[in-house]
Parts: C-alpha cells; structure tokens; sequence
C-alpha cells in the first residue's frame, strides 16, 4: 500500500471510531413505570407480560431500549403514593395507572408531573375529573376506560333476569368498588329489590364472617364488585356461595372458572396491548391531551352449570343463549 493511501485508510478509520462510539452513547433507553396490583396475582402477571410484548411491537425491548418497573399499589395508600414518587426520582418518561382509583391518585400525585396512561377500572375518571371527555382528554392523563360502574348495573341486570322471583340482594363490596355501587343502588331501588350492602374492610379480608352476615339477612342473591382484594380469594368466596346456595354475579371469568356462578364484564386481555401503544405513541413524542380515551369495547359473559346444579337452580334458556361461555 502506498504510504499515502494508508494514511488516507487511517485518518478514515480514526473517523469513523468517535462516531460509532457515539451513536452507541446516545441511544435513548426509554423509562416506564408502573404502578398497579402486586405481580403475584395471575391476572396482574399475565396482563404485565402482554403489556411489554405490546411495546416489543413498535421496537421498545426490555434490556435494549427500555427500562420498567414495576411498584404495587394494593398495599395501602402510603406505599403507593411512595412507589410512585420512586418512578418520579428513577426519572420515568410515562407512569401506568393500572387497576383501581389509588393507581391513578398516586401517579398524578407524582413531582414532576409527567405523562399518564390509565387502565381504569373500578371507578369513573371523568366523574373523578382526571380526564374532560374522550375524545379531548386535557391535561397529562389518558388511556383505557373499564367502565365497569356501568358493568356493575348490567351484572345486576343479568342477575335479576335468571332469577326475576328473589327480591333479596347483598353485595360485597370495599372502598375500591364505591363507583359500582352507587350504579347497583340505583338498579337495585329502580327494580325495588331488598339491598343489603356488606363493606369489607382491613384486608386481607374475612370473607366466612361476611358469608354468616349474608346469611343472616338472609339474602336470595349475592353480587360481589369488583377490586383486586377479592381476586386472590375468588375460590374461597365461590366455595361459600355454593355453601350457602346462593346466586351470585361477579365481574371476570376467573370467579366462574373458580366455581362462582355467572360473571359478565370486560375481555381483559385487549387491554394491555392497547395500553402499550398509548405509551409508544408517547415515548415518540405524543402528548396525552392529543390521544383520545379509549373506552373498553370487548364484554364477555360466562356462567357455571356445575355451580348451578350444586346450588339447586336453573338458568333460564335466555341466560344460557346469552352465555359466551358455559362451563358444564
């Protein structure tokens, strides 16, 4: 090689070494947090796992390109207003608000205000004044709507419908579910049903004492709200509704797969991907106010004829036809 050409191959390289070392230096490691139920329960895990394949779509990897983590917020509310003011100080670029008001509370609590996607479920956002409307949410909060407020009522609905001759109702409901129940008063007084309303409180909660109350007012149907405290005890509460043979509603399939007798609300499994894309769209330079709230449109409605027969009751044919799944 001629002694100027090697000095030319050289300085070429010497070039081209700062510039990669750069391009290495400035990738963008983008920052999530999460604040919702603890990753012990298998809706939660199974939810957060769809939620980081939603952003591996659109190029955000874990370990790559992206950081998450993850506080819970089922254990009271110092502990998740400091999980969230933790995602603040490791420098989050988006907070996800999954699951029940508290979520939502801590992240907008959260210096600096930053961007908020909500899951949320258990209660109205737009009664709660977080977002104006859907399609203008204003300010740093957007994302999913459950509505399960409105669920609430059309599980009762469903409720009165397979069993129009009992006038007995109890619900179980705590401080996260208070959204449902004003819905299910409403329902109740408009088709003049006796209401019992049972608040559980201090969990982990005792549901055998909360059985022996419902049993007392001696109820003809049950119907539990939704909130995380409930779920990880779903296979008890359908154990002691089939002990003390009675109907009851429930929001997800899980409590009808665990023996409870008929649930009706949201497809949860769209949600997470969904949730995803908010939080691409905003690492790519969206601002919440732009993207509209996205309202849950996937419901489905499952009932258990084993439970049914170990009660002694009978679905109607126009449940049965109604029925996205029947567990036999």
């Amino acid at each position: 090689m001629r002694r100027r050409d090697f000095i030319k191959a050289i300085a070429g390289s010497a070039a081209a070494w700062p510039f990669g070392a750069q391009a290495q230096q400035t990738i963008k490691i983008a920052r999530v947090g999460v604040l919702g139920p603890g990753l012990d329960i298998p809706q939660t895990i199974a939810g957060y796992q769809m939620f980081l394949a939603g952003l591996r779509k659109p190029g955000f990897t874990e370990g790559g390109n992206l950081t998450v983590e993850h506080r819970r917020t089922d254990q009271g509310m110092s502990k998740a207003f400091t999980g969230a003011n933790e995602l603040a100080a490791a420098k989050a670029d988006v907070l996800v608000a999954v699951g029940p008001e508290i979520s939502l509370q801590a992240a907008v609590a959260a210096r600096p205000v930053m961007p908020i996607v909500m899951m949320a479920n258990n209660y109205d956002p737009f009664a709660r004044g977080y977002v104006k409307t859907l399609a203008q949410p204003g300010g740093n909060v957007t994302g999913l709507f459950y509505r399960q407020p409105e669920l609430a009522a059309k599980q009762l609905e469903l409720l009165i419908e397979a069993f129009p001759d009992r006038k007995r109702l109890s619900v179980l409901w705590d401080e996260q579910s208070a959204d449902q129940l004003d819905s299910v008063q409403r329902v109740a007084q408009s088709q003049r049903l006796s209401l019992r309303t049972l608040k559980l409180e201090k969990p982990p909660y005792d549901f055998d004492a909360a059985f022996a109350t419902v049993a007392r007012d001696e109820a003809q149907m049950l119907h539990v709200l939704s909130t995380p405290n409930f779920v990880q005890q779903r296979a008890r509460i359908a154990e002691l509704a089939i002990r003390h043979r009675l109907p009851t509603m429930f929001i997800f399939r899980m409590y009808v797969e665990a023996g409870g007798l008929m649930s009706y609300g949201i497809d949860t499994g769209p949600m997470y991907p969904r949730a995803a894309s908010y939080v691409a769209k905003i690492l790519r330079g969206a601002q919440p106010a732009d993207l509209p709230v996205e309202q849950a449109a996937n419901f489905e409605f499952a009932v258990n004829l084993k439970t049914a027969k170990a009660i002694g009751v009978a679905l109607p044919t126009s449940i049965l036809l109604r029925a996205d799944e029947v567990i036999e």
